[in-house]
This record gives C-alpha cells, structure tokens and sequence, in this order.
C-alpha cells in the first residue's frame, strides 16, 4: 500500500512539472510573436500580452 501511494505521489509530481514546462513553452512562444494569452478570472474573460508576464 505504502509503494502504491508513493507511485501515486511520483507520477503527480511528474505532472506538474511537465504542466508547468508546457505553460513555459507556451508563455516563450507567444512571446516570440508578440501575441497574448487569454484567461477567466471570475467568470470574466481576461487577456495578456505576453510580453507583460
């Protein structure tokens, strides 16, 4: 049981990283082309330059 949740554990922390590696790209490219990254916050529609970040 103990190595099932430390597996369970191991792949979520593999997850994030690669979420949080992909946003990066992503933050990189748009940035490359001057565009803007578009949000919700509150129900409200938000966009970002990506330089801005």
């Amino acid at each position: 049981m103990e190595k099932e949740n430390s597996n369970t554990e191991e792949l979520k922390n593999k997850i994030l990283k690669g979420l949080d590696l992909a946003f990066i790209k992503l933050i990189q490219a748009k940035q490359k082309v001057d565009g803007e990254l578009v949000f919700s916050k509150d129900g409200k529609i938000i966009r970002v330059k990506a330089s801005d970040l």
